[in-house]
């Protein structure tokens, strides 16, 4: 079960790209999220940066800047390893391993739980990251998921 996810995982990561991705472009779709959380009463905070910078960020009711320090250990990984939190995480386990006592990283800036997706722009590569901190982790990155295939079929 844990490759058929791995594998499931690479390949949302192979579709869901964009063609070009720019500050209003980060702002749409921290938009998109937020509207989508909103009608579904998630209480989640959402995070689209472009590199190091933060272009868009909301935190809605029932979160904490605990979600904070969440989404910024998730998208430390997905800025170290390229993949999406949750596939960096399936993977050590599809290895045996734990990230944890495996990576050699320091947990309290790292954290390969699920929520948190590569901004990838087609023929440039990993230009950000877009993520969502608040449910359990799996649900973190199916909503991201599921938003990020609406907000680019549109």
């Amino acid at each position: 079960m844990t490759a058929e996810l791995l594998a499931e995982l690479t390949a949302q990561e192979e579709r869901l790209r964009f063609r070009r991705f720019d500050n209003d472009t980060a702002i749409d779709l921290g938009v998109h999220l937020l509207a989508a959380a909103r009608a579904a009463s998630l209480p989640v905070t959402i995070s689209v940066r472009r590199g190091q910078q933060r272009l868009f960020h909301a935190a809605l009711p029932g979160t904490s800047a605990d979600n904070d320090a969440w989404l910024d250990r998730k998208s430390r990984v997905v800025d170290r390893y390229g993949h999406s939190s949750f596939h960096v995480g399936t993977s050590f386990r599809s290895r045996g391993k734990t990230f944890e006592a495996d990576s050699r990283l320091d947990q309290d800036l790292y954290a390969a739980h699920g929520g948190v997706f590569p901004v990838i722009v087609e023929d440039v590569g990993m230009v950000g990251t877009v993520g969502v901190s608040g449910l359990p982790q799996a649900e973190d990155h199916a909503f991201v998921v599921r938003t990020l295939e609406e907000f680019l079929g549109s």
